[in-house]
């Protein structure tokens, strides 16, 4: 098994368009090894994404009531149909190398549950899979959802957490299976700090990939 480092980058809030621009040039600085494997941290303004399975039906809202709430509908190459990103929600992207010792697209996402999974129970929250289904449950419904690509072993995409999103913006579409869907809010019956949530899925996300974070990385993360 090959040392593994992960870079971590908080790109706090940004359109959905120019993060995808960074995943595509972070993409080709891995696969040609000019950078350690990368987990990219962000928000998105109100952003439908269409994955693969999806199509425009998926969608419930008109155009206008989209324009009138400030709503953007991208299509993907990702996995899965239809999601919500926006406001209070923490969206990951991993753009991390699965060769040589991962090349195994179940695990990949079974891992990126697990370290949600991890995450959530350092809040107190109890959360599971749901066999036939991907993303992480609770039992007030699903909290967070996952969508990856990977090319020559390289993903991209990755999961978007509820942490104090507007739940409402998923009654607009018909969210991947149509599951109830939830937030750490409304969970714990509190605004919950977003800097806190990242800093716990950077740690849970380096040990369930067992890497070592970059020594700045390191640094950001106890000084935050």
């Amino acid at each position: 098994m090959r040392d593994r480092t992960l870079r971590v980058h908080r790109l706090g809030r940004m359109e959905y368009g120019a993060a995808l621009a960074i995943q595509k040039e972070t993409e080709r600085a891995v696969q040609e090894g000019r950078q350690p494997d990368t987990l990219l941290l962000l928000e998105h303004p109100h952003t439908f994404t269409l994955g693969r399975g999806a199509t425009r039906a998926r969608v419930l809202a008109t155009q206008d009531a989209l324009d009138e709430r400030g709503i953007t509908i991208f299509e993907t190459n990702r996995g899965g149909k239809v999601t919500y990103h926006g406001l209070g929600q923490i969206v990951g992207y991993p753009v991390i190398n699965l060769s040589p010792d991962r090349e195994d697209v179940h695990r990949y996402v079974r891992d990126l549950e697990e370290v949600l999974i991890r995450t959530l129970a350092d809040f107190g929250i109890e959360s599971f899979r749901i066999k036939g289904l991907t993303g992480v449950h609770t039992s007030a419904g699903k909290v967070a959802a996952i969508g990856v690509h990977i090319a020559r072993w390289v993903t991209t995409h990755g999961f978007a957490l509820n942490v104090n999103t507007d739940l409402s913006f998923f009654n607009l579409i018909i969210a991947c299976e149509g599951e109830p869907v939830t937030s750490m809010r409304k969970l714990l019956n509190r605004e919950v700090d977003m800097r806190e949530v990242e800093d716990r899925i950077v740690s849970r996300f380096a040990e369930v990939f067992e890497m070592t974070l970059e020594r700045s990385v390191e640094a950001e993360t106890v000084a935050g």
